[in-house]
């Protein structure tokens, strides 16, 4: 490969990755309004996370385009080839972390529309978004840094979503008990904890290729304490 090629090919792999990242910050956003809407009630919020999701869709068929011009174009080699190919997972991460922000929205929708006395609770599941949304900002960072340190802590801190998770479905089962007439309520909100249980998922996902890329290891299904001493280099 002559120096203008590959000059051309840093920068066209660059634009790639950059295009991803922007993707992040739109699914980011995405879930944050859609929090808001949970949280308020505003149909304009709701409807616009809703409509987002057409962007992000877009946003993965133009990434995957990149990504297969350069796999054909470049014959990109070793570490180029994992990056490329772990970003390509981490895309379809991303877009799925997209249709849950919108599936929040949704539910947001169907909450606000019920009678205001049966209406409560909503605060339930405020901790374990903000929980969510930092595992996926730091996810996306260790991506962008390729620090496979940073991606191991944020494997390790999914666990705290799913405890988090378990311990709304009992105190949703507890007000379902005391009272019968918040069962659809509470119905909705424990949908809307498990979108945010999926999106923790979906950033430990994201996690886990950066280790691939950076260590040339594949760290799905693999015990944390493992996955810790591969990203350590030790």
């Amino acid at each position: 490969m002559t120096e203008h090629s590959s000059k051309q090919y840093d920068q066209d792999l660059e634009a790639v990755r950059s295009r991803m990242m922007q993707m992040g910050g739109l699914v980011e956003s995405q879930i944050r309004a859609a929090m808001d809407g949970f949280l308020d009630g505003n149909l304009e919020t709701i409807d616009q996370v809703v409509a987002a999701d057409a962007k992000v869709n877009e946003l993965e068929l133009a990434i995957d385009d990149g990504l297969g011009h350069l796999i054909v174009r470049r014959q990109p080699a070793a570490g180029d080839l994992r990056l490329i190919m772990a970003m390509s997972k981490a895309v379809v991460d991303l877009e799925r972390i997209g249709d849950e922000a919108a599936k929040i929205a949704r539910m947001a929708r169907e909450l606000h529309a019920a009678p205001p006395a049966v209406n409560t609770r909503l605060a339930t599941i405020a901790h374990i978004s903000d929980t969510a949304i930092g595992l996926l900002r730091r996810a996306l960072d260790a991506f962008a840094r390729l620090d496979a340190a940073a991606a191991a802590r944020v494997i390790g801190e999914d666990v705290a979503i799913d405890s988090e998770f378990t311990a709304i479905i009992r105190q949703l089962i507890t007000f379902m008990m005391e009272d019968p007439r918040t069962i659809s309520t509470s119905i909705n909100i424990l949908w809307v904890a498990k979108a945010f249980e999926r999106i923790g998922d979906h950033a430990k996902n994201i996690a886990e290729q950066v280790i691939y890329v950076v260590r040339g290891r594949d760290v799905r299904h693999t015990p944390l304490a493992e996955v810790e001493r591969e990203a350590l280099g030790r």
